[in-house]
């Protein structure tokens, strides 16, 4: 499970190969989205933290890091975390969609980029994170909706719209939806959780918008889809819709001339959530 994969020149996961078709890149926006926060959700001192689908493991180890007290477990397909880490946070490669045999529960679950790339019934990913929540625990998951809008109409007709719009359909194809996060407040709710939270940022595909913070938060944008589209695109067209590499490669190109022109006003939205897991109160004592 060590042994990456090679596909299309891009690095994936080896453990359930195929899973998850994000290559091993690093995202970079929530943090300044969050003016520097880790999270939105009001944990105070969370004794047993758990970072689904931790990636890098940069969260796990800056919240690790930030919480000396906490004991912080990332879990991840990929074993792509770095070997000096901090006393009180570990690793360990697992798959969420897979029952859940954790030891103690957990007083914090946290997630970034990972629910549209789940095929297990969202009901029940909720469940088994509320089922492994200490009583008061919360669960924040952070997500970016990978569907292209415009504020005038200029993304119509361009190849930026047709790449997304095919994307859409072949991550449907494979079993999975990338625009369902929208409803993970809904989840939460439908699982139990009270105390809910949500926060949606537009932001924009590249330096059209105006203002300093848009133009930073809409450069580092531009980056990652240039960064990520070749890899997301070429696995889904070619498993979900059947392109052939050359086709795809051609249609990157006119989809990267787009991401970079800042005559089209898209903005993409990102999306945070948050619910706590009741208190249990002994009626008894009172």
């Amino acid at each position: 499970m060590y042994k990456f994969v090679q596909e299309h020149g891009r690095t994936f996961h080896k453990y359930k190969e195929g899973k998850y078709f994000l290559p091993n890149d690093e995202h970079t926006i929530s943090k300044f989205l969050l003016k520097g926060r880790l999270g939105l959700a009001p944990v105070e001192s969370p004794g047993r933290v758990l970072d689904l689908g931790t990636g890098t493991g940069i969260w796990a180890i800056e919240f690790a890091e930030a919480n000396p007290d906490s004991e912080v477990l990332g879990t991840d397909l990929s074993p792509i975390q770095p070997d000096y880490l901090p006393h009180n946070c570990r690793f360990e490669i697992d798959d969420v969609d897979d029952d859940w045999v954790h030891s103690h529960k957990f007083d914090y679950v946290h997630g970034r980029y990972l629910l549209p790339f789940i095929k297990k019934d969202w009901n029940l990913v909720f469940k088994s994170i509320y089922d492994n929540l200490n009583p008061g625990g919360w669960v924040e998951f952070q997500e970016t909706i990978i569907y292209f809008q415009s504020i005038d109409g200029s993304i119509e007709g361009t190849a930026l719209q047709r790449w997304n719009t095919l994307l859409l359909q072949g991550i449907q194809k494979m079993g999975r939806s990338a625009t369902e996060a929208l409803r993970c407040k809904s989840y939460m709710a439908e699982a139990g959780f009270v105390n809910l939270g949500e926060k949606k940022f537009a932001v924009p595909m590249n330096t059209w918008a105006k203002g300093k913070d848009q133009k930073a938060v809409g450069t580092m944008q531009m980056v990652n889809n240039l960064e990520g589209v070749d890899g997301i695109t070429m696995t889904v067209f070619t498993r979900a819709l059947g392109w052939a590499p050359a086709d795809v490669e051609q249609l990157v190109v006119d989809v990267k001339r787009d991401m970079k022109d800042r005559n089209i006003h898209a903005y993409i939205t990102v999306i945070v959530a948050w619910g706590q897991r009741p208190c249990i109160f002994n009626t008894s004592e009172y």
